[in-house]
């Protein structure tokens, strides 16, 4: 099995390559989603994604704007674009008389993105298969340059953690402390929203919402059964993310499956598993 997997590197390397870093940023960025309990945020900004190419793909179809409209990196862009969207309305929890909650927003969010996608794609063949291929989840067929662009903000993402991993720990975990020693709230809130949009709008556009989104909470989910405390979440997270993802990719190749859905398929029974032990040990306590 492993030795078929090896044969098919030349070929799908890519595919491998851009799920890997896939898996590791969004599992990595996932444990903020989860420490904040805020998991229906990334369907929501998952979903929004989506938004963003179908809007992409229909003006290009309309031909009333320049030829670049018409280009994947304007798709990539409209993804980003409507990910850090998302993020900034769902990010933070509404407070106060008369505003609605984070729930609310987020539910808001995901339902809006989920039926404009289809209706924008609805009269173009075409685009309506594209939205059915991101939803869906696809990472064969990405590219050199989908893998210089995922390990570039992988880069930045752990370079950011290396310097503000402190800060981004005590709003984690407890955002009144936080308030509290004197941290920008709304600040920070907003740069965590472009990083949680960046990082999944660009995902997304190569890998599709299942795999980006089962990346983005399973992963987290998985450390959080392990660790006591945050801090090793954003390790184990990501070593995770990888090793469920080889053995998915293996998997996948040998008995003829998709990768994306195979690789969500283990995380999901992995994290069963979790849960498992950890009724076990509490029956038995």
């Amino acid at each position: 099995m492993l030795e078929s997997f090896m044969s098919s590197w030349e070929l799908f390397h890519n595919t491998y390559l851009v799920g890997w870093l896939i898996g590791i940023l969004l599992s990595i960025v996932g444990v903020l989603v989860v420490a904040r309990d805020q998991i229906f945020l990334g369907a929501a900004v998952s979903q929004s994604s989506t938004l963003g190419i179908a809007a992409a793909m229909s003006l290009g179809g309309l031909g009333i704007g320049p030829a670049w409209f018409e280009t994947d990196a304007f798709a990539a862009l409209m993804a980003v674009l409507f990910c850090v969207i998302a993020s900034l309305v769902t990010w933070q929890e509404g407070s106060g008389k008369g505003r609605e909650s984070h729930e609310a927003k987020t539910g808001w969010v995901f339902l809006l993105a989920s039926s404009f996608s289809i209706l924008l794609m609805s009269h173009s063949p075409h685009g309506l298969e594209e939205i059915h291929r991101l939803v869906s989840s696809s990472i064969i067929g990405a590219t050199d340059m989908d893998v210089w662009i995922l390990g570039m903000i992988l880069l930045l993402t752990v370079l950011f953690l290396s310097f503000y991993h402190q800060p981004i720990l005590l709003l984690s975990m407890d955002p009144a402390m936080a308030v509290a020693v004197g941290m920008k709230l709304r600040l920070w809130s907003v740069l965590l929203s472009i990083w949680l949009g960046l990082s999944v709008g660009l995902s997304i556009r190569v890998s599709g919402m299942l795999y980006a989104f089962g990346c983005l909470v399973l992963p987290p989910l998985i450390a959080k059964n392990v660790c006591r405390e945050v801090r090793p979440m954003f390790l184990v997270a990501p070593c995770a993310a990888v090793l469920i993802a080889s053995a998915g990719f293996v998997v996948a190749h040998h008995y003829d499956y998709p990768p994306a859905q195979m690789t969500v398929a283990l995380m999901s029974m992995v994290l069963l598993l979790c849960w498992l032990k950890g009724s076990l040990s509490i029956s038995k306590g």
